[in-house]
């Protein structure tokens, strides 16, 4: 039996999937990895399946020892990672022995790192999901603890060594910019405050979190007023009384009483949620078919390519 545990889980660390559909009329936030890019990637590089449950560290401080020969992969926020205080890559496949200490040090530039096992972990399911809602408190799921153990569903099977292509990783360091695509409500707003959040820089609050993040810059002078309370989702850009932004992320609320100039898409949201407080963001306008085919495109990618026998690039089946 081949298993990591946790000796220290660092800020929070949770187990994802791609999260729950079909449950927000029971109350229940979809959850799921909140960078859809890195935690994709991490599954990819195992030929994990597409749903696979990983896990989710904010802000790295993660220590772990390896029980058993284990393969694993690491994505997301670039931060410095030791296997038994020697440096490794990231993006990348990595082979555990029995006894070697991993270290993910805390991340200093983003917010999200993606550690995955083979097969993806062994975890309790709740509505369909491994995804861990903390507020939530389903039976079985909750944040990592030091002295847990993350089990491997498949622990015998093993890939080569891989490594994610330079040119296919997402560019954290570059310009945040974040597509806002326009909703039914946002004829209500004045052209004036339109203009003006899609032409202004945001700053990310200090009150962000997996439910959503707060932005801080020059307010909307005319926001509509309040609604009457309706469903909301993933993405979707809510402007209370302030005029400071506020974007859903996927442990949001099922419903919501502000107005709602448009929704971001959920790649845009993860690179949104892997910025710390402070780090610099503004909005740009984008048209609904422009995001679901970028979408598309991504899909059928993580399906329809395979990895070449050097385990450096990709391969249309």
């Amino acid at each position: 039996m081949s298993f990591l545990e946790v000796v220290r889980p660092g800020v929070q660390s949770t187990i994802q999937d791609s999260g729950r559909r079909g449950c927000r009329h029971h109350g229940l936030a979809a959850g799921g990895a909140l960078d859809l890019i890195s935690y994709t990637w991490a599954n990819k590089l195992l030929d994990n399946p597409r749903n696979a449950a990983c896990l989710e560290i904010v802000l790295g401080g993660f220590r772990a020892i390896a029980h058993g020969a284990l393969q694993v992969a690491l994505t997301g926020a670039r931060t410095r990672v030791t296997v038994n205080g020697q440096t490794v890559e990231s993006w990348q496949t990595l082979n555990l022995n029995d006894g070697d200490e991993l270290t993910i040090d805390h991340s200093t530039h983003h917010r999200l790192v993606y550690l995955a096992v083979v097969g993806g972990l062994d975890a309790p399911e709740q509505f369909g999901s491994h995804s861990v809602v903390v507020r939530e408190k389903l039976e079985g799921q909750g944040p990592v603890q030091a002295g847990d153990r993350l089990m491997p569903l498949q622990p015998k099977r093993q890939v080569p060594e891989r490594k994610v292509p330079d040119h296919q990783r997402p560019d954290l360091d570059a310009e945040t910019v974040i597509r806002l695509i326009p909703g039914y409500q946002y004829p209500q707003f004045q052209r004036a405050d339109i203009i003006r959040l899609t032409t202004s820089r945001y700053t990310v609050g200090d009150q962000s979190d997996r439910m959503g993040f707060r932005l801080q810059g020059t307010p909307l002078s005319s926001p509509p007023p309040g609604i009457i309370s309706e469903g909301i989702a993933l993405g979707a850009v809510q402007i209370p009384g302030d005029g400071q932004p506020i974007v859903l992320l996927n442990d949001c609320q099922t419903i919501g009483g502000y107005p709602k100039p448009g929704v971001v898409p959920t790649v845009d949201c993860g690179l949104l949620a892997q910025q710390l407080p402070g780090a610099s963001v503004r909005f740009e306008l984008c048209d609904l078919a422009t995001a679901q085919n970028q979408r598309r495109l991504f899909e059928l990618h993580y399906q329809n390519t395979r990895w070449c026998q050097t385990g450096q690039e990709l391969e249309w089946l």
